[in-house]
Order: C-alpha cells, then structure tokens, then sequence
C-alpha cells in the first residue's frame, strides 16, 4: 500500500490530557471525516488547533449520519513552532476565482499570513458591507482547506484588506518587505534576507503595481525584486516566491 500522512482535522481546542486519553471529534469536521474521506477504526487522523498544537491520534470508531462522530485514542501530541522568518504576503484582490486560487496556493508553499490589497489596478473591489465580508470569508474558507490539505498545524490568518497607505504601515513595521515587480533589477539572491521577524511579500494585481504605489512601498523601505526571467501572474506568484525563500532562509530548516 502507498504511504500516506494522515489527514488533519481542524478543532477550536484540542482534546487534553496525556498519550492515550480518549477523544471525540464531532461536527463538521466529524462529517467530512465519514462521509468524504470514509474514515474507518485502525486508521490515524491528526487534530490540530491551526496555531501550531497538534494531536496524532488513532480512530477506534466512526459514526456517520448527520450527527456524525469519531471515538478517538491519542496517541502523540506535539507542538509545531512557527517559521522563521515569518511570511506575510500582501495579495492584490483579483477578478474571479484568482483570489482564492492565490491564497490556495500561498497557504500550501507556507504562508503565515494573508493581507488582501486593495491595489489601484485590482479589478475586483471588496465594499465594507455584507459583500466584502463575504468575500472576505472566501478567502479565509480556502485558507483553512488549503492548510489541512497541506497537512499544515498552523492556518494563516487573513485579515481584513487594506488599501495602500495602510500596506505601506504594515512595510514599515516589517523586518523587510518585497514588492514582485517584473521590471525590478534585483533578485531574491541579491538581497540580506532576515533571520526572524516579519517578512512582507508584496504581490501586485495583473496590471502591475502603480508608479505611485511602488513609490509609496519604497517610501516605507520596500525593496522591488524579480524572481527570474518570467513574469507570473498573480495566482502563482507568491508561492513560487515562498519556495525560494524556503531555500534561501531557515524556513525549511
């Protein structure tokens, strides 16, 4: 049989006590477990409170139906400690499904956190009422997915969008931050990457960032980079350059 990692559930608290003590997952995450991923006694799922606290625990018996639950036995618990340096990637909103595919894609290659950008050449627009909350929670919805299909114990938070003034204070406050520019001279391997801290990942709509944007980052101490001969669009952008600062700091180690 292929080796698999076990699945990941998200709870709002893990189960306490030590190796061995019974648990019970139920709801939502209950239901998935059952009827989507067919979950059976003698397998093993991983709980985890998406803050980096996670318990490995064997199935002893399942439940399906409405109400379904799982009876579980811990078997190891463990403590996930954050990467360092942190990664925050400053998404543009994009038209469509983009958006979402953005945040799908930076959540797998391991971003700690998601700031949607209100740029000037968005297409999309996010208002303050009901719609922007829903949009916004679209995005937080595929963060979580993405997180549990990447096996991940930590869930990046997505916050509320910001607009340009409001990124260039959060570029200020940052260990360093970098804005994906096709037409940037410099590259990810010609820059001091931070040891710790924040790291700010600027991704522009796929019109590219502003003259006056870029001017009001670098006002900030952004720095534009290019991470090779190609342009990305945005969807891809931030987890391609996730991977190479995966290699080119402590994150992977």
């Amino acid at each position: 049989m292929p080796r698999t990692t076990p699945p990941v559930f998200l709870v709002d608290a893990l189960p306490a006590g030590p190796p061995g003590t019974p648990a019970v997952l139920g709801g939502d995450e209950a239901r998935h477990a059952a009827t989507v991923r067919r979950m059976r006694p003698g397998e093993r799922l991983t709980l985890t409170d998406g803050a980096g606290a996670a318990a490995d625990c064997l199935v002893d018996a399942v439940r399906p139906g409405r109400d379904a639950v799982l009876e579980l036995t811990v078997e190891r618990r463990r403590q996930e400690l954050p990467a360092r340096p942190r990664v925050v990637v400053a998404q543009a909103l994009a038209k469509g499904d983009r958006g979402e595919l953005a945040v799908e894609l930076a959540t797998e290659a391991g971003a700690d956190a998601v700031l949607p950008w209100r740029a000037a050449r968005s297409v999309a627009h996010w208002d303050d009422g009901p719609r922007g909350a829903k949009a916004l929670g679209r995005w937080q919805n595929t963060a979580r997915a993405a997180a549990k299909q990447a096996r991940r114990a930590w869930v990046p938070a997505v916050h509320e969008p910001v607009d340009t003034a409001g990124l260039a204070a959060v570029a200020k406050e940052s260990a360093l931050a970098l804005v994906l520019e096709g037409t940037a001279t410099r590259r990810l391997t010609d820059l001091e990457l931070p040891s710790d801290g924040d790291l700010l990942l600027v991704v522009g709509p796929e019109g590219g960032v502003t003259d006056e944007e870029f001017e009001a980052l670098a006002g900030a101490g952004a720095v534009g980079v290019r991470l090779g001969p190609t342009v990305l669009r945005t969807s891809t952008a931030a987890a391609v350059a996730l991977g190479a600062l995966g290699v080119l700091t402590g994150r992977w180690r």
